[in-house]
């Protein structure tokens, strides 16, 4: 292995093996819910990240929601979540996951929430409660973990290098798309100086992003410019053609926070309602691999969720994620449907996948029905705009 190559994969799992990566989703639940059409009879399989987007599929309508990853930090934030639409009132429900901090969480984690949790969760809030305190320079919650962490530099270059706050502060104010352009343009130059330019190209910070290698392979040949560029698109694309007063994913990362009427579903308080009233009991977590708790678990779904899962096997295992794609088959009801995303504009290695189905070894290609305009039709509407592509695609099962 390139030298190269072995520091940025170790970089990139001293990051993600020892850290909370996502502390807010960053894949658009709008676009899943038209994808997905949940109904009742829904089975719905997914990776936990941030859990934001489980709670916003049972408000959509799934009958059941298994949320699997293998960091269980991330797992320990749903549940947290879980326990604090079990147990507190909205108002602070809101201003911890809202706000992204509460003075009195610590005090009230211990007295409340803390009996609520898995024991391993447990262990990973009794030393990081404080996350949600307001203590110390980086006062947000949604500027911890290492995704957080990364925004926190962000907002320092917005405040103190490019000296753009003001004017960010007025391009999220905005009512109006046309002002809200013409707002950018001033942002523009102060922002994308050559020293940023020079960080979005460092494995460090993609890591700390969740950027994979592969991803960043292809970004680097399917745009001109490399990733910096594409990152630079990316963000105008953002700024100029979706307004930010409905945008809750810039937003957190650029102020700390949500807006009472800027965030996710979840924090509204009609779906904390709904979430308490028992939608919440229909949810399941479970630290595994999606290919171990496929293999250990019996029953079929209708719905997967693998988020940018194809990018990450696909460079690290590829004959592990071909055996994960076999283990999917095999629990798929009848026309299951399946969602992910790359951030590459093509994931061809998923159809020339080898998968073992029905006693034969096929593309994984062959077994699977793609909706291509419609998930380019969706992509466009996607509010982050940080993937290269998003795919929809059922299961033939035969």
């Amino acid at each position: 292995m390139p030298l190269a190559e072995s520091l940025s994969r170790r970089c990139f799992h001293y990051v993600h093996g020892n850290n909370l990566v996502y502390n807010t989703c960053w894949e658009d639940p709008r676009l899943d819910r038209e994808a997905l059409a949940l109904q009742a009879h829904d089975r719905l399989l997914m990776i936990t990240s941030a859990g934001c987007n489980a709670l916003d599929y049972l408000l959509a309508g799934a009958g059941e929601v298994h949320c699997v990853d293998l960091n269980p930090r991330q797992n320990a934030l749903l549940e947290l979540k879980v326990a604090g639409i079990r147990r507190l009132e909205f108002e602070d429900f809101f201003r911890m996951f809202g706000e992204g901090y509460w003075p009195a969480a610590p005090a009230v984690y211990q007295q409340t929430l803390r009996a609520e949790l898995s024991a391993t969760s447990r262990d990973y809030w009794d030393r990081r409660i404080e996350f949600f305190s307001g203590s110390g320079p980086r006062r947000s919650f949604y500027f911890r973990g290492t995704a957080g962490y990364f925004a926190w530099l962000m907002n320092g270059y917005i405040n103190r290098v490019s000296r753009v706050r003001p004017l960010v502060e007025e391009i999220l104010a905005a009512t109006e798309l046309g002002r809200q352009q013409v707002l950018y343009e001033r942002v523009k130059p102060q922002l994308w100086r050559g020293s940023i330019r020079w960080l979005l190209r460092r494995d460090a910070t993609l890591a700390l992003l969740g950027v994979p290698r592969l991803q960043r392979q292809q970004l680097e040949s399917d745009h001109q410019g490399g990733i910096a560029r594409f990152i630079e698109t990316c963000v105008e694309s953002v700024f100029t053609r979706t307004l930010m007063a409905d945008n809750y994913f810039w937003r957190v990362y650029l102020t700390g926070r949500y807006s009472p009427s800027c965030c996710p579903e979840y924090l509204k308080p009609e779906n904390f309602a709904r979430l308490r009233s028992g939608l919440v009991d229909r949810l399941s977590v479970h630290t595994n691999s999606i290919c171990g708790f496929l293999e250990q678990h019996s029953g079929t779904f209708t719905r997967f969720v693998l988020l940018d899962h194809m990018d990450w096997l696909g460079q690290h295992d590829e004959p592990l994620l071909a055996r994960q794609w076999a283990a999917l088959l095999s629990r798929s009801a009848p026309r299951a449907r399946v969602l992910w995303r790359s951030g590459g504009t093509r994931c061809d290695h998923v159809n020339r996948l080898p998968v073992s189905w029905q006693g034969n070894r096929r593309p994984l290609g062959e077994l699977l029905e793609y909706h291509t305009d419609w998930a380019d039709r969706l992509h466009a509407q996607d509010r982050v705009h940080t993937y290269g592509s998003f795919y929809i695609a059922d299961v033939k099962n035969n």
